[in-house]
């Protein structure tokens, strides 16, 4: 299931926005909260949630998007959700810089990703891309399990090959609206992906103890 909403019903809230309706602007912002919050809390240290409430991070996004939704509507270089996540990362990134030097304990990636190993229908899209197969019953049996496998090796991932995975399984966005996010060529956004998918096989394969960095 996607996890951002359609963009059919977005583009007729920006129209609305475009025509002088105040309240659309609500609607739209709304309409978006829940996927921010998800996509927040997936990278967000659980270490910095200590400190840093979620939901104020969420909002602080809205709040910077409806600022300068004007300026997204004169120039809307890529689709409206891309460019809300975009907000949001960049949040993000601020604020484990405000953060670091005051931890404890140091966050030494900018983004680090706590995932929702719960999500049945992400990890088992992202087992069968490695196995190259349908789960079979018993390994569904056992997906809590998978889950917290999969979870567990994405975060040792360097950041840009978890970050391009849950992009693409756990977000649910097309290769397409990858490549727009990152700035890159489809093709370059395709072999990214390919390239990370092959590096979580290799730490899921390796034997216990070993070396799996690329």
């Amino acid at each position: 299931m996607r996890m951002w909403p359609d963009a059919e019903k977005t583009q007729d809230l920006l129209a609305q926005v475009q025509a002088g309706d105040r309240a659309a602007t609500d609607r739209l912002l709304e309409r978006h909260r829940q996927a921010l919050r998800q996509m927040v809390q997936m990278r967000l240290d659980p270490r910095l949630r200590q400190r840093v409430d979620v939901s104020d991070v969420v909002q602080e996004v809205l709040v910077e998007a409806s600022r300068r939704l004007q300026e997204y509507l004169a120039h809307p270089t890529m689709p409206y959700h891309l460019w809300l996540r975009q907000i949001a990362r960049d949040r993000i990134i601020d604020t484990y810089r405000r953060h670091r030097a005051s931890s404890k304990r140091s966050l030494d990636r900018e983004i680090t990703f706590d995932l929702p190993a719960g999500d049945a229908h992400s990890t088992q899209e992202l087992v069968r891309q490695l196995v190259g197969r349908e789960l079979t019953p018993a390994q569904a049996a056992v997906q809590a399990e998978l889950a917290q496998l999969v979870a567990a090796a994405i975060r040792e991932l360097p950041e840009q090959d978890a970050e391009i995975l849950l992009m693409r399984h756990y977000e649910q966005l097309s290769n397409q609206e990858i490549a727009q996010a990152l700035g890159l060529t489809e093709p370059a956004a395709s072999m990214r992906y390919l390239r990370a998918l092959r590096r979580l096989k290799e730490r899921l394969t390796a034997p216990p103890g070993s070396d799996a960095s690329p």
